[in-house]
C-alpha cells in the first residue's frame, strides 16, 4: 500500500493539487482510497489551484465514469434522520452518477467579461456512447437487487435530457428486459426521495443532478458521515467517502470513520472481486453501531479511533 497527497495538502506542500508522483500511484494501483480534499483557505484562489481541480484531473486521468453512492438506512439509525422513522425505515437506494460528461465539462464555459457585463457560460452536452456507458451501469446494479431502474432527466424542458431518455429506455428494451424502467424528472425524484425513499432500488442521472440528489439523500442516513462512494470505469477505481473535509473538527479526533470505511467495503467488492470481505466489513459496521459505538454528529461521544477499534472488533 501506497500513500500520496492530494488536494488541499498537496496544494500547501507542491502548489499542486495533483502532484505528479501522486497522480503516477493512482495509476499503478489497482484501487485508491482517498480522504476529503477541500479547505475554504482555497475558496478565493484561482480556479486551476483548488482542491476541488486535483478531484476533477484524478477522475478524467483515471477514466472513471460511474459514480456509485449508496443511501442505507441502517436500524440503530433511523431516528438520527430529520425524516420521520417510518418514512425512513427500509431505505436502501443507489445512485449511479455519470461523472465525466455534462456541465461540469462541456465547452464552450468561463465567463466573459470583454462586454458592458460579465456573461458567465456552461455548456451540458452528452454524446449517445456517453448515455449508454452509465445506464448499463445502473441496469447491472439494478439486475442483482430489486430489478428497478429509475432514470432521472429533465426531458421536458431539455434537449440532452430527451436524448437521454431515448438512450435509456432503447438501451432498456435491447439488452435489460428483466428490469423494470421507470422515468423521473429531476424536480420529482428530489420531492420522492424525501417523501417515499423506500420505493428507489437503483437511480441513474447525469452529472449534474446525480451530484445534488446523492447529497439529498444523505439525509435519509442519519448523517453525511455514513455516505461512501465508488468512482468506477474500466481500470483504476476511486473510493471516497461523501462528506467534506470538515476542518473545523479535523485532528481532533472526533470525525465519523464510518463513510471511509463503507468505502473500503466497496474497493473490495467492485475493485478485487471479494464480496465475502466486503459484506463483513460492511456487518460489522452495523454491529458496531447497533452497540452504540456512534460519533458526535450520530449523538454519540466515541471517537474516530474507538470507531475503528468496534468495526475491527465486530470482524
Amino acid at each position: 500500500m501506497q500513500s500520496g497527497i492530494f488536494g488541499a495538502a498537496a496544494i500547501r506542500a507542491t502548489g499542486d493539487p495533483l502532484p505528479a508522483e501522486t497522480l503516477t500511484m493512482a495509476k499503478a494501483a489497482g484501487a485508491v482510497l482517498m480522504g476529503a480534499v477541500g479547505h475554504p483557505d482555497f475558496d478565493t484562489v484561482a480556479p486551476e489551484k483548488r482542491p476541488e481541480k486535483g478531484l476533477l484531473r484524478v477522475r478524467k486521468e483515471l477514466a472513471v465514469f460511474a459514480n456509485i453512492r449508496p443511501a442505507y438506512c441502517y436500524k440503530a439509525l433511523e431516528t438520527m434522520s430529520p425524516l420521520r422513522q417510518e418514512v425512513v425505515s427500509g431505505t436502501d437506494l443507489i445512485i449511479v452518477r455519470e461523472l465525466t460528461g455534462g456541465i461540469y465539462y462541456g465547452t464552450p464555459r468561463g465567463v466573459d467579461r470583454s462586454g458592458p457585463e460579465p456573461i458567465g457560460t456552461n455548456t451540458m452536452v452528452y454524446s449517445r456512447s456517453e448515455i449508454e456507458r452509465i445506464a448499463r451501469w445502473g441496469f447491472k446494479l439494478a439486475q442483482g437487487r430489486r430489478k428497478l431502474l429509475t432514470s432521472v432527466d429533465k426531458a421536458n424542458v431539455l434537449d440532452t435530457s430527451q436524448l437521454w431518455r431515448e438512450v435509456v429506455t432503447e438501451l432498456g428494451a435491447k439488452e435489460f428486459p428483466d428490469v423494470k424502467l421507470e422515468h423521473q424528472l429531476v424536480d420529482s425524484c428530489a420531492m420522492l426521495i424525501i417523501t417515499k425513499p423506500t420505493h428507489f432500488d437503483v437511480v441513474v442521472t447525469e452529472n449534474l443532478f446525480g451530484d445534488i440528489l446523492s447529497d439529498e439523500a444523505a439525509v435519509l442516513t442519519g448523517s453525511i458521515g455514513m455516505l461512501p462512494s465508488a468512482s468506477l470505469g474500466e481500470r483504476t477505481g476511486l473510493y471516497e467517502p461523501v462528506h467534506g473535509s470538515a476542518p473545523d473538527i479535523a485532528g481532533k479526533g472526533i470525525a465519523n470513520p464510518y463513510g471511509t470505511i463503507l468505502s473500503s467495503a466497496m474497493m473490495l467488492r467492485h475493485s478485487f472481486g471479494l464480496e465475502k470481505e466486503a459484506a463483513a466489513v460492511e456487518a460489522a459496521v452495523s454491529k458496531a453501531l447497533n452497540s452504540g459505538v456512534r460519533t458526535r454528529d450520530l449523538k454519540g461521544e466515541a471517537t474516530t479511533t474507538q470507531v475503528g477499534a468496534a468495526v475491527v472488533a465486530a470482524l
